[in-house]
């Protein structure tokens, strides 16, 4: 008993063990692509538009307000209370879900789950904490994928209950909650770790890289930014307030790091390169998470589902696929992202854009479903590639700061695009104007990307250009040279 005790708490497989059942669980919540159809049938008896301007707005408000706090309490509480937390507000949602009826009760749901979503960061923050370096690669894979193994799960279990054994959104929202209180009860067994990425660092030596450096560096047209590599070296080897710290107040330890922090984020966006990056990351992912927010009651609009079947789960199903392929293949692409980059971001981000017009002039539910399976998995497939850029040439810290900061930006422009269109306060525009407001939204994007992209690769052209006329000349130079000194040589004889 002793060695297993021993062996448990000594290596990386029962916290990742541990830590990737909880992921399975949390995400395994088939009813989540019916909450549009459950909240406007029988059960709540809602209508569309309390659903979309009174209720939805709550989530991006309470995210919006707990982000910042809850990561850096993540981070001083060292993650098991926040994964903790994030099982609690996921219990308390289902059950006023459930149970509770009303507009308020329903923004009450919305708020709760804005604090689980805001929490999320402790699972993928958490395992870094317990394991070795040599295993951060293959434990970042683990949580990954299973995250991505329950939801497609989750998806297509709802839709063959929904479909072929006629169960009611009631239930499939009780086996939601089932699978929720799993999770909650799994964080229990997480061990408790004794570091932090930032309050609670234990070492000085050199931080190890994100955990795609080692895939993101293996092309031979890896980025080669001056910049980026000091800034990478200076994240590694900089000073660690903790450092100097030990007989330092609570408070003052607190505020160093914080002002470490700030440093740290400067020196990040002082890049050029990183900082153009950065800027589609917040710009996309708030257009993205402001579809996938409102993209049911859209289906719900095209085929009302007191009316209509109903395939929201199959269609998640299918759409998490395919973004985990769109994912898995960037590793095997060999390109020169410094150069032709943001080409790619423009260009899929204009086929986002075509895909959201698609959504907003069609009015055949399966262009809809299609308009959205396109949107997704380009979104997914230039996040990842932007991940590798981001995270090949920073240490784990800065990559975390990075990741936490530009999700931030991107929630405040989900919360100005959420409070001038949607909410009831603002225009309360209905779900096809939206969309038509989120489709000009990424043609504004790729217009931004492909405009800088031209302009990045003709000064490449001419720079190119450039090069070679001086090449040219200096060789012409030395052979007019050399004859000159031939001819003198024979006049001299």
């Amino acid at each position: 008993m002793d060695c297993w005790k021993q062996e448990k708490s000594n290596t990386w497989i029962f916290p990742t063990l541990i830590l990737c059942l909880y992921g399975f669980f949390y995400m395994m919540k088939p009813s989540e692509p019916f909450l549009t159809p459950y909240l406007t049938g029988p059960d709540k008896n809602l209508t569309i538009d309390e659903v979309t301007n009174q209720i939805f707005p709550v989530w991006t408000y309470s995210y919006l307000a707990l982000l910042f706090p809850v990561f850096l309490i993540t981070d001083y509480a060292r993650y098991k209370p926040v994964l903790l937390l994030q099982g609690i507000s996921f219990i308390i949602t289902w059950l006023l879900l459930l149970f509770a009826h009303g507009v308020l009760a329903m923004q009450m749901v919305e708020f709760f789950y804005g604090m689980a979503t805001a929490t999320e960061v402790a699972y993928y923050a958490y395992i870094y904490s317990v394991v070795s370096p040599d295993h951060y690669q293959r434990v970042t894979s683990y949580c990954r994928s299973i995250t991505l193994v329950a939801a497609t799960v989750a998806a297509v279990l709802g839709q063959l209950l929904v479909s072929l054994a006629d169960v009611s959104y009631f239930h499939l929202n009780a086996i939601t909650l089932a699978s929720v209180s799993l999770a909650f009860l799994c964080s229990f067994f997480l061990p408790m770790p004794q570091k932090s990425m930032f309050f609670h660092r234990k070492d000085v030596s050199p931080t190890p890289p994100a955990p795609h450096k080692a895939v993101a560096s293996a092309g031979p047209d890896g980025p080669s930014s001056c910049q980026e590599d000091k800034g990478s070296l200076s994240a590694e080897r900089g000073p660690t307030p903790e450092a100097q710290a030990d007989n330092a107040k609570p408070q003052n330890h607190a505020l160093r790091v914080l002002v470490q922090l700030s440093k740290d984020l400067r020196d990040c966006y002082s890049s050029r390169k990183l900082l153009y990056w950065s800027l589609w990351w917040a710009l996309a992912t708030a257009g993205f998470n402001q579809v996938l927010n409102y993209i049911q009651v859209l289906w719900d609009f095209r085929a009302p589902s007191h009316s209509s079947a109903v395939y929201n789960g199959a269609v998640e199903a299918i759409a998490t696929f395919l973004s985990s392929v769109t994912s898995f293949v960037v590793q095997y692409m060999r390109v020169n992202w410094d150069l032709f980059g943001e080409l790619a971001l423009g260009i899929f981000s204009a086929i986002d854009a075509g895909s959201l017009f698609l959504m907003h002039f069609t009015t055949n539910i399966w262009a809809c479903y299609a308009g959205y399976l396109i949107f997704k998995a380009c979104y997914m497939l230039l996040i990842t590639i932007t991940t590798f850029q981001i995270a090949v040439n920073l240490s784990m810290e800065r990559y975390a700061l990075m990741f936490g900061f530009n999700n931030f930006v991107a929630l405040v422009i989900q919360t100005i695009l959420t409070v001038v269109v949607v909410d009831s306060k603002g225009l309360g525009l209905n779900i096809v104007t939206q969309f038509l407001i989120y489709a000009s939204y990424f043609a504004v994007i790729a217009g931004i990307f492909l405009i800088r992209s031209v302009c990045m690769l003709v000064s490449s052209k001419c720079k190119r250009k450039t090069a070679r006329s001086c090449k040219e000349h200096l060789n012409h130079a030395e052979h007019e040279s050399k004859e000159q000194v031939a001819t003198g040589y024979a006049t001299r004889l």
